[in-house]
Formats: structure tokens, C-alpha cells, sequence
């Protein structure tokens, strides 16, 4: 049995079940989406929760009656005049839009849909589903058109294989990083800010600013020189790079004494004003920039999503200016770049892909062709495997995605390398070879962790906020049981600080147990404990987040353990 072909066939289950129950309701669309389905309705009072136990419940009645799948081939009159009897105004509008003479449609027992298919055999073929959630979403995708309710749920071969879904998916809502973050004190959004912004807390300005360091100081080391672009371009910049045909809609346009600017949604035209700057020889080459670059885009504000989608985020950018002889060796040098740094950051698993060239596209076939050698030879001399997404590359190259996967086996966009003859060649980009005679670069465009918005997002979720020591903003928390400990606290807490640990001190007029409790669900990693004993023998008792008590050590010995967690990145 085909599981999409069952979603798909659930769906329509679901829309007989609320057309059942809710006759008045109008039908939208209703696909097979990755782990599940949904079906678009129009309904002017909004579907409960209790609703959709309801719906649930006569969705199993009428699987239950095992109704045969069946269906029936029209000409576009007979369908037309078929939906307008029905009064189903947007099934009216996708006739509009099928250019086939023959129009199908399935029946399941009284219920009728417009579709091509396939569905099971009958209703009783599905056993194993679940109503998830009911959100909006606009008619066919466009903010201008009507505000429809889609129901989403999922459906599985086998019961283990369902629980197991809703197993991941109570875990996934725990590890929400759009909860977390603002109850671990890390980031917030203001609606007087607008969408799309964020607000950095101390926390997550720290956790922030650590990756940034870590991100400084791998580049330096493998050679990259740092850059920093305006936030704001002439437009004639963007229309000479493409990005104006291509991006126009998402960037943020506005004049200045007549002239013409937008905000940067990119980096690369600065980076390529850069280079072009000065006379450049074959012995600058390859040529590596750097910009932690903060962009904005407009993004409709219904695909926002916490820091996962947003309109102002911060890119790890670099782009690589490098011979053709230098190329292959130049995507592998980032691609190992890569894998070092998903292993630190404590994800072991990913998966890659390759993008082609597009429909639309700049630059020459034999450019292009040559760059997506260099992408599959590099990636041949990694001996990754990889997919390939035909026509799915950038406007100006083809590209390599790389997909972290989380605790939960989600996989989310980290890195990108995107190889690009195309923007060298309208920015006229030179060296002087060993010739003595001028040649065209080729640039490579490639972040690493990628929007560190989205990656801060991911690691919140893979750690469900308990992150390693040495990212957790704050790394212990030393709570006198007393306040005749206070001092010696003070003490334990500066010597922490002298030693480069983040450490602060709880010494409010709570319960001890209670203050402990607060550091644990903070996801404090470490607890120090400090009574009258430990003061005598100028020690302290250790409690780890995840172990509880630790045994007493000296303070010597705690800075050197923590030191050394902090060095192996655990």
C-alpha cells in the first residue's frame, strides 16, 4: 500500500467527515503533505479542539462503513456544472486552472471530490490516523485571496509506526525553541518591533555572541579575511548584480535625495566591491571574505516562524575568490569546514544535496556546466552521498545544501555552497595570471552554520534549551545554604569569573532546595553548593544538571574538570 496514496485518501475522509457534520462548509484543497495530510476549509466560525474530536470520531464511522473508492471521468462542462450545484465556489476556481478535456473525481459512500488521484481501494484501508491542529492559511498561498482553516493530521501503515509520530511530535512541542527561548530569558518579539524582528535578551545576546566567536575564530584559522558591507546599496548595485529582477519583491526599496537604495537581503555585491578595489594577482588567490552580514527581506508575515523565518537575521558569509584550477580543492577545503563545525556544535548526522540550474538563470551553459563538476567532484572526494534537485540551483550557480539532522530526526538548512561564474563576469572581476594577462575569478558563495537565527533555533530544539557547557550562557550557579555562607560564595563565585567560567550567584532569601530547583530549570549545567562544612575545608559540593550530587572537591579541581568540558566542546 502507498502511504501517500492513504494520506491523501484520510483526507478526503476528512473533508466527507466535516461536509457530514458542517454541510454549509465550502472545500479547499486537501494533499499528502511529508508526515501527514490537511484539507482546506471555509467556515466563518472557527474549528475547536473539541471539533475536531467530533470529526475524528465520524471520520472513523465512516472508515468503518468501508466504502469503496470510485472514480468518474467528466468533461469540464459536466464537472462545472457538477461543483456549481454543490455551491463549492473554490472547486469552481480550480477548474479554471485544468487544461485536461477529461476532468476526474473520486466518491467515498456519498461524498464527492475533484481529483486525479490515486486513492486506496476503500475507506477501511485506513486504521491509523490522528488529527493534529487546525491553522489558517490563505486560498491557494496568496495573502489577497480569502483566509481558509486547514485542519492537518497524519496517518500511518502501522500503530506502532503512528505512536511513534506523536511520540516525536509531543517531544518536538517541548523542545519548541519559540517557548524555550523566551522562558530561558534568551530572545523575544515585540508587536510594537513588528514581525520578524528579534529582541536579544542577555542570554541569548551571550549564546549569540559565542558563536560568534567560535565562528571568528575558525575562519581566521583556515585562512579567511574579515569584511563588513553597508546595510544599505544604491540600487543600481543590486540591478547589476540581478538581484533587483530576481528579489525586488523581497527587498526593502526607498529613496534618498532622489536616489534610488535598498536594504541588503544579500552580502555578496559589497564583497564583490571589495575585491575590485585593488589590482589583484594570481598570488592573492584564492581570496577569502568573511561577514558575519545581518540582511533583511520582506517576508510575508504568515511564513514567519520564530527564528527559523524572519525578516532581519545575521548570515555567516563568505565568498571565496579563487582560480578554476583552485576550485575543487576550495569546495572541499568548505565542505570540511562544515563537518568540523556541525561536530562541534554536537550534530553527527546530515544530509546533502545538489541543486541544477534553474528554469530562469544568468550565465553561459558551459559556466554552468563546469560548476556543477566542481560541486560533484567535491563531493565525490568526500565520498558523501548526496540527492539531486534538478532545477532547484540559485539564479547565478548551482549548489550544495547541507541539512543538519536534530535529536529528533529533523532535518533543518545549515550550510550552502553555491558556485557562481555568472556575477564575476557582470561585475568584471579580474586577476593577473602568471601570463602577465588579465582572468575572470570564480566566486563562491557559502555560509557554514548559515542564519545564526535559525541555527541558534535548532540548537535550542536538539538540546531542548540543556545546552552543552561550554554554550551555556551562564554556566554555574553557586547557592550558600545560608547567608553565613554568602561571603565564602562571593568568594567561590569571583574565582570562577578570574578563571573565564560564567558563574553567578543565588543568594536570595529562598529554600535552598528551591533555589536549586530554579537553577535546574534554567538548564544551569552546574550547581555549587556551599554550607558551613564546605566553607571550614574551603570546598564545595558539586550538583550536575543531569546526574544530580557530584561528590565535594576543591575549587581547583572543579575549574580544571569545567575547563576541560569546555575545551572538548561537550
Amino acid at each position: 500500500m502507498n502511504l501517500q496514496s492513504l494520506r491523501h485518501s484520510c483526507a478526503h475522509v476528512l473533508a466527507a467527515a466535516v461536509k457530514g457534520l458542517y454541510p454549509k462548509t465550502k472545500l479547499g484543497i486537501g494533499p499528502a503533505i511529508a508526515d501527514g495530510f490537511y484539507y482546506d476549509f471555509q467556515r466563518e466560525k472557527p474549528f475547536s479542539l473539541e471539533e475536531l474530536a467530533k470529526i475524528e470520531k465520524k471520520m472513523r464511522q465512516l472508515i468503518n462503513k468501508n466504502d469503496r473508492f470510485e472514480k468518474e471521468v467528466l468533461t469540464e462542462p459536466q464537472a462545472r456544472k457538477l461543483f456549481k450545484k454543490l455551491k463549492e465556489p473554490f472547486k469552481l476556481e480550480l477548474l479554471e486552472d485544468i487544461s485536461e478535456k477529461e476532468i476526474s473525481i473520486y466518491h467515498s459512500g456519498k461524498f464527492l471530490d475533484l481529483c486525479r488521484g490515486p486513492h486506496v481501494t476503500s475507506t477501511g484501508e485506513i486504521k491509523f490516523f490522528k488529527l493534529l491542529s487546525v491553522a489558517g492559511a490563505y486560498w491557494r498561498g496568496n495573502e489577497n485571496n480569502p483566509m481558509l482553516q486547514r485542519i492537518y493530521g497524519s496517518c500511518f501503515l502501522s500503530e506502532k509506526e503512528l505512536k511513534n509520530y506523536l511520540h516525536l511530535k509531543a517531544e518536538a512541542k517541548k523542545r519548541d525553541h519559540r517557548i524555550l527561548g523566551p522562558k530561558l530569558g534568551l530572545f523575544s518579539f515585540s508587536e510594537e518591533v513588528g514581525p520578524g524582528l528579534v529582541l536579544y535578551h542577555h542570554k541569548g545576546a551571550l549564546l549569540r555572541s559565542l558563536i560568534e566567536d567560535y565562528e571568528k575564530k575558525e575562519h581566521l584559522q583556515r585562512g579567511y579575511q574579515l569584511a563588513v558591507g553597508p546595510h544599505i546599496l544604491k540600487s543600481n548595485i543590486w540591478i547589476r548584480s540581478g538581484h533587483y529582477d530576481y528579489y525586488k519583491n523581497s527587498m526593502y526599496i526607498f529613496k534618498i535625495e532622489g536616489q534610488e537604495y535598498a536594504i541588503k537581503p544579500m552580502n555578496c555585491p559589497a564583497h564583490m566591491l571589495i575585491y575590485k578595489s585593488t589590482t589583484r594577482s594570481w598570488r592573492d588567490l584564492p581570496l577569502r571574505l568573511f561577514e558575519l552580514g545581518t540582511v533583511y527581506r520582506h517576508e510575508k508575515s504568515g511564513v514567519l516562524h520564530g527564528l527559523l523565518r524572519l525578516r532581519g537575521f545575521t548570515q555567516d558569509d563568505a565568498h571565496i575568490f579563487c582560480s578554476p584550477q583552485q576550485l575543487n580543492e576550495e569546495i572541499v577545503g568548505v565542505l570540511n569546514f562544515v563537518q568540523q563545525a556541525l561536530d562541534d556544535f554536537g550534530f553527527q548526522n546530515f544530509s546533502v544535496e545538489l541543486s541544477t540550474r534553474p528554469h530562469k538563470y544568468t550565465g553561459k551553459d558551459e559556466d554552468w556546466t563546469m560548476a556543477r563538476v566542481a560541486l560533484e567532484k567535491a563531493l565525490e572526494a568526500k565520498g558523501w552521498r548526496y540527492e539531486v534537485n534538478e532545477g532547484e540551483g540559485a539564479f547565478y550557480g548551482p549548489k550544495i545544501d547541507i541539512k543538519l539532522k536534530d535529536a529528533l530526526g529533523r532535518f533543518w538548512q545549515c550550510a550552502t555552497i553555491q558556485c557562481d561564474f555568472a556575477l564575476p563576469e557582470r561585475f568584471d572581476l579580474e586577476y593577473i595570471g602568471k601570463d602577465g594577462k588579465a582572468h575572470r575569478p570564480v566566486m563562491l558563495h557559502r555560509v557554514i552554520l548559515g542564519s545564526l537565527e535559525r541555527f541558534m533555533g535548532a540548537l535550542i530544539e536538539h538540546y531542548a534549551g540543556a545546552f552543552p557547557v561550554w554554550l551555556a550562557p551562564l554556566q554555574v550557579m553557586v547557592i550558600p545554604i545560608t547567608d553565613e555562607q554568602r561571603d565564602y560564595a562571593n568568594e567561590v563565585e569571583r574565582t570562577l569569573k578570574k578563571n573565564g567560567i560564567r558563574a553567578q550567584l543565588n543568594a536570595r532569601s529562598e529554600p535552598m532546595q528551591k533555589r536549586i530547583r530554579s537553577a535546574q530549570t534554567e538548564k544551569i549545567p552546574y550547581m555549587l553548593v556551599v554550607g558551613a562544612r564546605e566553607e571550614d575545608k574551603k570546598e564545595i559540593a558539586v550538583r550536575a544538571r543531569a546526574g544530580g550530587e557530584q561528590g565535594v572537591a576543591k575549587i581547583e579541581e572543579f575549574i580544571k574538570k569545567i575547563k576541560e568540558e569546555i575545551e572538548q566542546k561537550k
